[in-house]
């Protein structure tokens, strides 16, 4: 028994002195840690400091695209998605909860601000076994307001996720030019905004920014410490790009064009603004468009078509064939030729009469009526060969440069002798609306070519760097004589007796341009399409016509046309509004206009109407005196007002009101003579006066019945004012299909 207990003594002070080594090994281990600060080489402080480390990511906004006066066309915005923490794990240990308590609340405060219903929500919420839950397509895209609403309403166990989102506060708004950008996941998991089209596509490196990270020492449950140290990386934004588009104008185009499109219905629908000077496009748009922001409309046309789409351009193109033969001393606008055909081998050009003609015309004559065969007699004085250098120098066949992505660059069919002459008068050779807006300005801004463009300066928020683009001169084809001359030829196309271009004549400015209709190849093949609405109808402008400061270029393809409607009636819809309320914003005057003195309206109230009219009369204005007395009691223009030298005063007189004769008189004139007798007049037509129901001189009161009959100046018998078309009447001049016919004709 005795050794039975002295066995077990034995063992214990074994065990005792085992677990005494194991134990003074541990303390001993401890404290070697204590001392050393490491195990195993590991850095104890900074393996305990990594535990509660914790990083975030500081997004960087993407850059603005604003138009040239700061007005902004895309920004980042801030969208949410909300989820709801169903775990009550992450309420543990602290004071407040963290995941949702009251499920029912929570889901009757939710529907009003999501749209679902409070059954769907507070089902969603009483899902088992997850952690947290999402709201579908309602708990997302969330603005901030609805964000601070819902937090306002203090409900525990609510998260928001924040997301960057493109906004386009415009809407459609030279859609295709600017682009949109989306979110896209790249190839590291990182989700951020990508430019996929326009200037969000092109610019897209220079438009994104860098993003920034903030580390710090946070809780299990993510709560930063007291006391911690944060060390912070700034995040860098995008650079802001500033466009050359001027958001007035812009929207003089978005809003014309929308209403021709609804109106005619056309295939595709292009039109530009550009400032030929400089270069700078100043509006851009198309139709079919898109809504940046909700991508609506956008399958319908994915191309940015003025400048990634080539095209037959038809008479615009003899705009550079009267320039190119003016610089080579070849066009004399009194020769006279034979229109009607002209005959290439055994291939005849027609004129678009038919190829009737006019007889013998004189050249001037002929680009007035936009005769094809006045231009292949042309081509054959310059020769193929030099007429093909000046329509390379002019930049056609290469691309512009314009700093848009994707840009066309047409091709000169130039091979057969046919193609040649073809080619003088816009068919079978292709070109980009950019290549002719390039051409353009050479003729407006004697003979310097200007590259077009979209951007005018990057700004670099960050550093405040701003990088400016300027002009860029890209040739002189031709000579500023050469230039002069072809816009007073051009002119003539608006002004002139037989012009093809009457309907757009804008009151007040002198016009110079060019109409167009080019056929257009039958998808199907075998030559051209046919009927009255299977063309491109197109008209490039420029204001004023002596010095020009815009320039404009409009085309439609395939209209839909109906009864006696034309497709350059089409155009002009587009056209005159859109430049003449651009003129108008600008402050441009009329080349007349500009060469008059403004003054301040002197009162000459209370002078005998001599003395008035002495007075008017040496500072170059225009009395007319309504009335038999023999003092002046009131006139229009008001003292103080600002007016042009010789502008018409309304002066009237005491005693009876006559009315003056006011026959050739603008409208503006005639409205005047009306606001100052308090006689309203009953006006029709368009244009300037053509009649008038009372002779001059009668007497009239407040009850006199007073017609005026307007009309254009082509209908008044010796008119003596510069002509002015009505916009609203159908000019039998206009070309619209006839213009194509005999190519149609000849490739058939």
């Amino acid at each position: 028994m005795k050794k039975r207990v002295g066995n077990m003594r034995r063992g214990a002070l074994v065990l005792f002195i085992i677990f005494g080594v194991i134990f003074l090994s541990v303390i001993g281990r401890f404290f070697y840690m204590q001392v050393v600060g490491d195990v195993n080489g590991v850095p104890l402080a900074a393996k305990a400091a990594q535990q509660h480390l914790r990083s975030s990511v500081i997004e960087a906004n993407r850059g603005s695209i604003l138009d040239q006066k700061g007005e902004v066309i895309a920004k980042d915005t801030a969208s949410y998605t909300l989820a709801a923490v169903l775990d009550p794990k992450q309420s543990q240990g602290t004071k407040t909860p963290h995941h949702v308590v009251d499920k029912e609340k929570t889901a009757k405060v939710l529907a009003k601000y999501l749209s679902l219903k409070e059954a769907d929500v507070l089902k969603k919420l009483k899902t088992k076994d997850l952690f947290q839950v999402e709201f579908g397509k309602a708990g997302k895209n969330l603005s901030a307001e609805v964000k601070d609403k819902i937090e306002a309403e203090k409900l525990p166990g609510l998260i928001f996720t924040k997301q960057a989102q493109r906004f386009y506060p415009n809407g459609v708004f030279a859609s295709h030019l600017v682009g949109y950008a989306q979110q896209e996941e790249g190839k590291d998991g990182v989700t951020k905004l990508i430019g996929k089209m326009g200037i969000e596509k092109a610019y897209n490196s220079i438009l994104t920014g860098k993003n920034g990270k903030i580390n710090y020492d946070a809780d299990k449950y993510g709560y930063i410490l007291p006391n911690t140290k944060s060390a912070v990386e700034k995040a860098q934004d995008g650079s802001d790009i500033y466009l050359t588009l001027d958001k007035k104008i812009q929207t003089f185009l978005e809003d014309t064009l929308n209403t021709v499109d609804a109106k005619y219905n056309p295939k595709n629908m292009m039109a530009v603004v550009m400032n030929p000077k400089t270069g700078e496009i100043l509006a851009m748009s198309q139709r079919d468009t898109f809504n940046p922001t909700t991508k609506e409309g956008l399958s319908k046309e994915w191309a940015n078509l003025p400048v990634e789409t080539t095209y037959e351009p038809g008479s615009v193109m003899k705009i550079f064939s009267l320039a190119s033969a003016i610089d080579l001393g070849v066009y004399n606008p009194n020769a006279y030729y034979q229109s009607g055909t002209y005959n290439v081998g055994n291939i005849p050009i027609h004129d678009h009469n038919a190829g009737v003609g006019w007889g013998s015309i004189t050249y001037r004559e002929g680009v007035e009526r936009s005769s094809n065969v006045a231009f292949a007699k042309l081509l054959a004085a310059m020769g193929p060969d030099k007429f093909k250098t000046y329509l390379q120098n002019f930049g056609f066949g290469q691309k512009t440069g314009i700093d848009l992505p994707d840009e066309a660059s047409g091709k000169i069919l130039y091979d057969h002798k046919i193609e040649q002459v073809t080619t003088v008068f816009g068919q079978g050779t292709t070109v980009s609306m950019m290549q002719m807006l390039q051409g353009a300005t050479a003729i407006a801004s004697d003979g310097k070519m200007k590259r077009p463009y979209v951007v005018s300066k990057i700004v670099n928020p960050n550093t405040g760097e701003t990088v400016e683009t300027k002009p860029t001169a890209t040739g002189q084809p031709i000579s500023a004589a050469t230039a002069k001359q072809t816009r007073e030829e051009l002119r003539n196309v608006i002004t002139g007796e037989v012009g093809t271009g009457k309907l757009y004549a804008i009151e007040g400015y002198d016009i110079a341009g060019k109409t167009g209709t080019s056929q257009i190849p039958n998808p199907k093949g075998g030559g051209y399409m046919t009927g009255n609405n299977n063309y491109i109808f197109s008209f490039m402008g420029m204001a004023p016509a002596n010095d020009p400061e815009l320039v404009m270029y409009v085309t439609m393809q395939q209209p839909q046309l109906s009864g006696s409607e034309t497709g350059g009636k089409a155009v002009s819809e587009v056209f005159n509004p859109v430049m003449k309320n651009s003129l108008q914003y600008l402050n441009i005057k009329s080349a007349d206009t500009a060469k008059l003195k403004t003054m301040t309206m002197d009162s000459v109230t209370g002078k005998t109407p001599a003395e008035a009219k002495k007075a008017l009369t040496a500072k170059k204005l225009v009395p007319v005196v309504i009335g038999n007395g023999k003092k002046i009691v009131q006139q229009l223009p008001q003292p103080g007002e600002k007016i042009l030298e010789g502008q018409r005063v309304i002066l009237m007189t005491e005693g009876d009101m006559t009315i003056p004769d006011m026959r050739d008189w603008a409208k503006n004139d005639v409205l005047k003579v009306s606001e100052i007798t308090g006689v309203p007049f009953d006006v029709t037509g368009n244009g300037y006066v053509l009649k008038q129901s009372a002779s001059a001189g009668s007497v009239i009161n407040d009850t006199s019945k007073i017609t005026i009959t307007l009309a254009t100046p082509d209908k008044i018998p010796n008119f003596n004012k510069a002509p002015v078309a009505d916009d609203s009447k159908k000019d039998s001049t206009d070309t619209s299909v006839e213009e194509a016919t005999g190519l149609n004709a000849l490739l058939n």
